[in-house]
């Protein structure tokens, strides 16, 4: 079982990387949405899967044995609670960014940023402001 939810975890990443890191605005908010359900699983995962007793300490016991650990669930179902508001803010920015510029590709939307000269963007801080990037043993600079 735990072999199958980590294979499930591992397709559920790479499909919300691969949205995450696509063009257009919404398919990232979806799989940033997706990625949040991979870490879900993953707390999931770190409670005991299968059937176990409840996490209720019988009469007259002290502590439980062979019990479910009630954290990760509690802490998986905060972390749907957080992730769905996330994704209901992000998909309303985006659709007043859709709706302001027109456009939704992440590329275009450059064309959406104040012109250099605009008095509220800040200036250019200039050459002075740029890393120095170590010389190399043939005397010429190395850019990353």
């Amino acid at each position: 079982m735990i072999w199958l939810l980590a294979v499930t975890i591992g397709v559920t990443v790479a499909a919300g990387a691969y949205l995450a890191l696509s063009r257009d605005v919404f398919r990232c908010v979806l799989g940033l949405a997706i990625l949040g359900a991979a870490a879900n699983l993953v707390l999931f995962a770190a409670g005991r899967l299968g059937p176990v007793q409840p996490a209720v300490v019988p009469l007259g016991e002290e502590w439980l044995r062979g019990a479910a650990n009630p954290l990760p669930q509690a802490l998986v179902l905060t972390a749907i609670v957080i992730g769905f508001a996330l994704v209901c803010f992000s998909l309303a920015l985006v659709l007043r960014l859709i709706q302001r510029t027109g456009i939704d590709d992440a590329l275009d939307l450059r064309q959406a940023e104040p012109i250099p000269t605009d008095p509220v963007k800040p200036a250019f801080a200039g050459q002075g402001f740029d890393p120095a990037w170590p010389e190399a043993a043939s005397g010429k600079r190395e850019a990353p």
